[in-house]
């Protein structure tokens, strides 16, 4: 099986969304109350953090494909 690139935004996304789950079913059960519209705004910022998480994950990628050193600031030039 090839291997995949590790994607952190699918994965802050992805427990985001399992908490929002997990929230829903403890209301659902009765052991835990929220105001329900707590949750929408949680998820726009979730989707705004992932994303960020996302570019600086490609950016890392990026950088590193390029092989060039923590301490430079252009990709590609000595000195």
């Amino acid at each position: 099986m090839r291997r995949h690139d590790f994607e952190p935004g699918k994965l802050v996304i992805g427990l985001v969304l399992l908490g929002g789950c997990a929230a829903y079913l403890a209301a659902a059960a009765g052991r835990w109350h929220f105001p329900a519209y707590v949750l929408l705004p949680a998820l726009g910022i979730s989707l705004c953090v992932s994303g960020m998480v996302s570019a600086l994950a490609v950016s890392v990628r990026r950088r590193r494909e390029l092989g060039a050193e923590p301490g430079d600031r252009e990709p590609g030039r000595s000195g």
